[in-house]
């Protein structure tokens, strides 16, 4: 048996002091020096073997939140962990109390292709954080062929559709194979697009005429929503078409980050993939000759057989059935409490598949920090993390398929 922990963990805009990473947002000394406390904290208390992070401008700033948590680990250590002299040294509850750290661990980081340096106008990447080995990693973003997605002309009307080509995700997505046990997982760390609107700036102005809230323009924001909505859902396929190819290849699979959509979103469930229907039988076939051709029970097999095979669950949700809690909640924003960070599964960690290589048996959520934003002054807004972090527990039974 070999236990881990696997964490998503958005860290809000971490980058070191006196750096504008956007337009007149930076940290004075003091603040980044609240901010990597804070961050340093929650990182010991995760004590997650693998973490994936959003949001990391500089993989400086991280690593000096990352050696800051190993020195309190340490510190923590001598504090409550007994010495060879104590009898009771031994007992469970002193395992589980001692933290390692991240002495030896290693850091792959991805920058953003879009962040050219400049004050004001930086882009964030992402980062994953491991105790164990980093194999081989992979960065996603600048693809290399555009992705077109023709749209079919609706019926009665002749043409086509129109189309929307993507050339470029808006953050890196993070590829990493990682050695745990004798198993070999690949691990995607991703942050989505979010669902702040999309608005083009005309050439002869500063700013997009939406941004000017003094003359309030409903229509055009929504335009920019759907931007932002069809950019989201596009970034989603492209992490799919990743997440597929390595199951086929016959890896397992943990795909995780802030997917900036909850867990029934169409985004989310085109990460996930289709969830099956009961039963097959009953639908008309594709090819149907008459009103009766139905898919044969053979058949209804294997199309469910073929859909479980590459779709991706919630750690979250199968916790939630597990444990019978009611709700998680990883963000706050104008008062909607939602799970927009998420940790999914391939079927290999599925507690039904009876060839599974391991099972979740247990998942954590921080989110006593977030508050709805209604206090403008609070430091909590500005300098700890706006979303809640997730950790899933993990256990891979080698010997015992």
């Amino acid at each position: 048996m070999t236990d881990f922990t696997i964490a998503s963990f958005n860290v809000k805009n971490l980058i070191g002091a006196d750096q504008e990473y956007y337009r007149f947002q930076s940290y004075t000394p003091e603040e980044y020096a609240w901010k990597k406390d804070w961050l340093s904290d929650q990182l010991l208390t995760m004590d997650a073997d693998i973490v994936g992070f959003q949001e990391v401008f500089e993989e400086g700033a991280l690593s000096d939140v990352v050696d800051e948590t190993t020195q309190r680990a340490r510190e923590l250590n001598n504090v409550v962990i007994p010495d060879k002299t104590k009898r009771y040294r031994k007992r469970a509850i002193f395992r589980r109390l001692a933290s390692d750290g991240y002495a030896g661990a290693e850091i792959a980081f991805a920058p953003n292709a879009a962040d050219g340096g400049t004050p004001g106008k930086r882009r964030p990447g992402v980062a994953i954080l491991s105790r164990h080995p980093i194999l081989e990693t992979e960065i996603i973003q600048d693809l290399p062929e555009p992705l077109v997605i023709d749209f079919p002309a609706l019926r009665g009307m002749g043409g086509d559709g129109g189309r929307y080509t993507l050339e470029r995700v808006s953050r890196p997505i993070l590829k990493a194979r990682i050695q745990v046990g004798s198993e070999v997982i690949t691990v995607f760390n991703c942050h989505l697009k979010s669902k702040l609107g999309e608005f083009i700036t005309p050439e002869s102005d500063d700013f997009p005429p939406e941004a000017d809230l003094t003359h309030y323009d409903p229509v055009a924001r929504a335009l920019g929503g759907l931007r932002a909505a069809l950019r989201r859902m596009a970034e989603a396929y492209v992490l799919r078409r990743a997440i597929v190819a390595e199951i086929k290849a016959g890896r397992c699979v943990i795909a995780m980050g802030d997917f900036n959509d909850g867990e029934n979103a169409v985004s989310s469930e085109i990460v996930s993939g289709e969830h099956p229907f009961k039963n097959y039988a009953w639908m008309l076939r594709h090819d149907a000759t008459h009103g009766g051709d139905r898919y044969s029970r053979e058949e209804d097999k294997q199309i469910r057989g073929d859909v479980e095979a590459v779709k991706l669950y919630s750690a979250e949700k199968l916790f939630v059935r597990k444990s019978l809690r009611d709700m998680v909640f990883t963000a706050a924003f104008g008062g909607n409490f939602e799970s927009i960070d998420q940790i999914y599964l391939s079927r290999h960690f599925h507690p039904e598949n009876p060839n599974r290589i391991g099972e979740m048996t247990y998942f954590s959520v921080l989110n006593d920090h977030l508050t709805d934003g209604s206090h403008p002054e609070a430091p909590y807004n500005k300098l700890a993390s706006d979303h809640g972090q997730i950790v899933a527990h993990m256990s891979l039974a080698h010997d015992d398929r």
